[in-house]
C-alpha cells in the first residue's frame, strides 16, 4: 500500500508540530521542515485544522498548532481522512487495455473474485494495527528530538 501525497505530508506535519513544544512556527517554517512547497502544506494544514487537529493564528507570531486532539489522534484516522474508504483496487473500471485505450468497464472477474475481499482484509487489518498508534507515540525518543535537529535544504 502506497499513501498519497497528501498523506504522507499531513502525517509529517503532525509530527513536526507535536515536537514544536511552546513555540509557534510559521506556516512557512512547517512547510520548510517537511521539506514540502508552501502552497502543498497550506492545503494539507486547512484540511487538519477542518479535523480539529489543528489551530491556526493570524497576524504577527501565528501559525499552526497542534490542538489537545492532535496529539492524541490515532495515526489510522489520519490515514484513513486522507485516504479515504475506497478499495486497494479499482475493481468497476478506469482500466488501461493492451493498446493503451482507456476503458470504463468492470473487471470481468467482479462477479466471483475472491481477490476484492482479501485485499480489502488486509487493508482493514493494515488500519488497524495502526489504530492504537497516536501523534504522541510516533514523536517520542528518538524521533522528537531528531525532528527537532533536522534543518531545512538549502
Amino acid at each position: 500500500m502506497r499513501f498519497l501525497r497528501s498523506t504522507d505530508l499531513a502525517l509529517r506535519v503532525l509530527m513536526r508540530l507535536a515536537v514544536a513544544g511552546d513555540s509557534t512556527p510559521t506556516r512557512r517554517d512547517v512547510a520548510e521542515a517537511v521539506d514540502v512547497p508552501c502552497t502543498h502544506a497550506a492545503k494539507v494544514v486547512a484540511e487538519l485544522r477542518h479535523m480539529g487537529l489543528l489551530t491556526a493564528r493570524r497576524g504577527r507570531g501565528g501559525g499552526p498548532g497542534l490542538t489537545k486532539e492532535g496529539r492524541t489522534a490515532s495515526v489510522s484516522a489520519v490515514v484513513r481522512a486522507f485516504e479515504g474508504e475506497g478499495d486497494v483496487v479499482d475493481c468497476e473500471g478506469d482500466v488501461v487495455d493492451c493498446e493503451g485505450t482507456a476503458t470504463s468497464s468492470p473487471c470481468p472477474l467482479n462477479p466471483a473474485c475472491r481477490l476484492r475481499g482479501a485485499l480489502r482484509g488486509a487493508q482493514e487489518a493494515f488500519f488497524a494495527s495502526l489504530d492504537p498508534v497516536t501523534v504522541a507515540d510516533i514523536v517520542s525518543a528518538p524521533t522528537g528530538p531528531l525532528l527537532l535537529g533536522i534543518s531545512p535544504r538549502p
